[in-house]
């Protein structure tokens, strides 16, 4: 860094080899300790720490140490020297200054909370004063490794031809799959902007565009329900090509995540598996499984053909599923530990009608809570399907196939949530694919689309579209990231006449078709591209790398579980005469 009249250098960068120099640090009081004889002041910036030693023989800068309180702005210059009694746990724990001044370049109030790692301030008191929590190191380094995952991706995505191009924020509302932020018109009162949910056409149409390459680091909005890795306004790493195929989206954007994890992380990422859908939700119950650990969903039907246990006949005559997972070395679990799993999974919101459980003891014997219905050599032989140990724990569910997978796929981040088998220095990244086209609204029972209207059908099934359109696959795929979506993608749709198909299979009329995306359909009269693309949850992305559980601690200045900005007190209400000047009518 070069020398200012304010700093020389960080508070993160001298060692003992810079004893002897004569610098100068700006930065703010971390903490005081007063020994009497003498006062340490730690001043912190982004960079680090550093210790000032200041004695009390010089009594005009021991006077102002000792007006510096928490957070104080200071500049101090001075020599560097080995400390006596080091501290080998931060990078500059081998040298202190010896002031020669000390400078009070503004106070603070006692700020709300700690400003450190392990701070005891709430998360709300945190958001309210954000500038502050920033300061703390860990903010400070999820924004920088926000930062460095910026970089290296405008790096790779540079050096392959990619160009990076703005679209536009004030577009038009249409239908993507989530409800739009909507934005009055005052020259056009009556009319609404939408602010984009994604630049998906407009990314195609740089495609119509002849821009075979494309790429945006970009804030997209959507009004939808909150929870922790949601964001009403969050950002994507967009990308679009022309001229390839799927192969050629697993070879590039799987090239991007090996780039970044190097680059960043120093990590060297396997090529990325593919996992077809179907066998995503078979073994794991999920389309987005987690794959640190086993734990995979067998089936069992066939063990219990002709069963007198009435509640796994009743499931078999209804065409149900019968299936379990092994919990690897939790036969000891208690009666209590074996009773919350029931409630876990009779939860309403999964609805299960409760666990079966076979005990693999680790002196050999085995026990279930259906020791009445079967004997200890069916017990073993449904043990053998699972590869069951002693100290192991089988836990079985039964009922409607589609629910019992799901709750079983709860279940099993439930039992390695519990055992810590998630280990966050762990990665488990691949492509699912295969999806189906469409799927069918649970409230509604209408016919909508898995990704979105613009993904292509497998060619090979495009003459079921007439007859079996729900049997259709997408070519479109996933990216799962230690059981996190952290990229979806799709080829998409170039020829109007696939396109208008699928607007008609969606129950869009002719008029509909022309009001929303007539610019699109009319675009592809004139020569589209084959084109392919995907977007990466760059939020999500960093989360991960930096080790948290929810995207607001990589956001500089996020909203909070309820969508309100803590800090700057928004959404707020705005004057009536601003409402007017939109043609929007307040009714009292």
């Amino acid at each position: 860094m070069k020398s200012t009249s304010y700093r020389s250098h960080t508070c993160g960068e001298l060692r003992k080899e810079d004893a002897g120099k004569i610098v100068t640090l700006s930065a703010w009081v971390q903490r005081s300790r007063d020994l009497g004889h003498m006062i340490f002041l730690d001043l912190r910036d982004r960079y680090g720490i550093t210790q000032v030693n200041v004695p009390s023989q010089n009594s005009a800068l021991y006077e102002i140490a000792r007006k510096a309180g928490r957070e104080f702005v200071m500049r101090v210059t001075g020599k560097v020297v080995e400390r006596e009694s080091k501290n080998l746990n931060i990078p500059t724990g081998e040298i202190e200054i010896a002031p020669d001044s000390i400078e009070i370049l503004n106070m603070s109030e006692v700020p709300p909370f700690k400003i450190e790692n392990e701070t005891d301030g709430l998360e709300e008191v945190r958001l309210k004063y954000r500038y502050l929590d920033i300061r703390r190191p860990a903010m400070a380094d999820a924004l920088l490794l926000r930062s460095k995952v910026a970089r290296a991706t405008r790096e790779y995505l540079d050096d392959l031809d990619f160009c990076e191009v703005e679209t536009p924020v004030l577009i038009k509302s249409t239908p993507e799959g989530a409800r739009d932020f909507l934005v009055p018109s005052r020259l056009q009162k009556g009319n609404f902007y939408a602010l984009p949910q994604s630049p998906q056409i407009l990314k195609q149409l740089l495609m119509v565009g002849g821009m075979d390459r494309y790429y945006q680091i970009v804030k997209c909005f959507r009004d939808e329900d909150f929870r922790g890795d949601r964001q009403p306004e969050f950002t994507q790493i967009d990308c679009e090509m022309a001229f390839v195929s799927q192969e050629d989206i697993f070879k590039v954007f799987g090239g991007l995540v090996q780039h970044v994890f190097k680059k960043v992380m120093g990590i060297s990422i396997p090529e990325l598996k593919k996992i077809p859908y179907k066998d995503c939700i078979r073994l794991y119950g999920s389309d987005k499984p987690d794959l640190r650990f086993g734990a995979e969903i067998h089936e069992l039907n066939s063990f219990f053909t002709g069963t007198e246990f009435k509640v796994f006949s009743d499931v078999i005559s209804n065409s149900g599923l019968i299936a379990g997972i092994n919990a690897t070395g939790c036969a000891t679990y208690s009666r209590k530990q074996l009773d919350e799993l029931t409630e876990f999974v009779k939860a309403p919101h999964r609805g299960a009608g409760g666990v079966i459980w076979i005990k693999f003891d680790a002196d050999g014997t085995v026990k279930s809570s259906v020791d009445k219905f079967y004997n200890e050599e069916k017990l073993r032989e449904v043990g053998v399907e699972f590869d069951a140990k002693p100290g192991d724990l089988i836990l079985i569910l039964s009922g409607a196939t589609g629910k019992t997978r799901k709750v079983l796929g709860d279940l099993r981040l439930e039992i390695a949530n519990r055992q810590g088998w998630k280990k966050k220095e762990d990665w488990s990244i691949f492509w699912v694919t295969d999806f189906p086209l469409f799927e069918t609204d649970e409230e509604t029972g209408e016919r909508i689309f898995v990704h979105h209207p613009f993904v292509m059908p497998d060619p090979a099934q495009l003459h079921l579209l007439d007859t079996e359109p729900d049997a259709v696959h997408a070519h479109c795929y996933d990216m799962v990231m230690n059981g996190n979506e952290i990229l979806s993608g799709s080829v998409r749709i170039h020829r109007p006449d696939i396109q208008e198909k699928i607007f008609n299979l969606l129950g869009m009329s002719k008029e509909e078709q022309q009001d929303k995306f007539g610019f699109l359909l009319e675009a592809f009269k004139y020569g589209a591209p084959p084109h392919a693309g995907c977007a990466f949850g760059f939020d999500r992305w960093v989360m991960l790398l930096h080790g948290d559980d929810t995207i607001r601690e990589v956001i500089a200045f996020p909203k909070n579980n309820s969508g309100r900005d803590l800090m700057l007190d928004a959404p707020a209400g705005v004057p009536v005469s601003a409402l007017k000047d939109l043609g929007i009518e307040i009714k009292s």
